[in-house]
This record gives structure tokens, sequence and C-alpha cells, in this order.
């Protein structure tokens, strides 16, 4: 598979990923970039030991533990993000908005676990990602969906 075609394919799915992490718009198009800046630069040695897609959500799992543990080290005040709109369409629906929140605030693995499972990767691949068993990435995620889903019906009722 050509570079171009990897990033045409995976572009959108990595930049969730990111979003998921960081919940942060621009930073999240950043560490996106910065993946693929590596694909690009490591693709010749890709062994094909397992698929494209799970070799590449490795590397952005790891791109965003990575931006998540510096940013925790050299905490400073945060500014408010801009919340104008956007040429995204994460950026234009409140409820989209609400969840990257919500899965922002999760634990860094339940927050990669749940980004892969949104981008529709199979459970045995998130395992292999994660490095945990079947069984137990199945339980992570009915739990995961479980808080999530509590806090969007607060949402929702808090709405309306």
């Amino acid at each position: 598979m050509k570079f171009e075609e990897i990033y045409q394919n995976y572009w959108q799915k990595v930049f969730r990923l990111a979003m998921g992490y960081v919940n942060d718009h621009d930073l999240a198009k950043d560490l996106t970039q910065d993946v693929f800046i590596i694909v690009y630069q490591k693709l010749s040695t890709f062994n094909k030991q397992s698929s494209i897609g799970t070799w590449i959500f490795r590397i952005a799992s790891n791109t965003c533990l990575r931006s998540v543990e510096k940013r925790q080290k050299h905490q400073t005040t945060e500014l408010p993000q801009n919340l104008s709109a956007s040429e995204n369409q994460f950026e234009d629906n409140d409820q989209i908005k609400f969840l990257y929140q919500c899965i922002s605030t999760l634990s860094e693995i339940d927050r990669l676990i749940i980004s892969l499972e949104l981008e529709e990767v199979p459970q045995n691949e998130i395992a292999e990602i994660v490095g945990l068993s079947n069984g137990n990435v199945r339980t992570k995620i009915h739990r995961i969906k479980e808080k999530l889903n509590k806090k969007m019906s607060r949402y929702e009722y808090s709405r309306s």
C-alpha cells in the first residue's frame, strides 16, 4: 500500500483517536501529522506481522500517550479554546464535542480502547494494540460505554 493511500484511509481515524486523548482540535491535528510523519519514515520497516491499521493505531496511541505525559509534566494554565466554527465536522456538533470531552476524562487505556472501538477496529486488534486479552477488552468496552452513556444522558437531560 502506498503512503498516499494509507494517509487517505487512516487520517480521519487517527485524528479522532487523538481527539479522544487531548480533546483539542489543533493539538489533535498536530498529533495526527506527527503520526503520519512517523508512518512515512518507518513504512519501509513495516513487517506485516499485524495489519497496517493495527500498526498505525499503535504508533498513534504511543504518540498520543507521549504527548499527554509531556503536557502533564509541563502543565500550565490553559487558555479557553476557541469555540468558533471550523472546517471540521467535530467543531460543529455540541453533542460530539461533549462526547470527546467525556472521553478525555477517562484513563489513558480506556481512552485508547474506546477510541479504537469507535473507529470500528476489531476487538482482537484492540487487544493486540493495548496488550490485553480479548475478554478483558470486551469487558472494558462494556464498562466504558456504560460510563459514557450515563454522562451523555445527563447531558441530554440538562439540555431539555
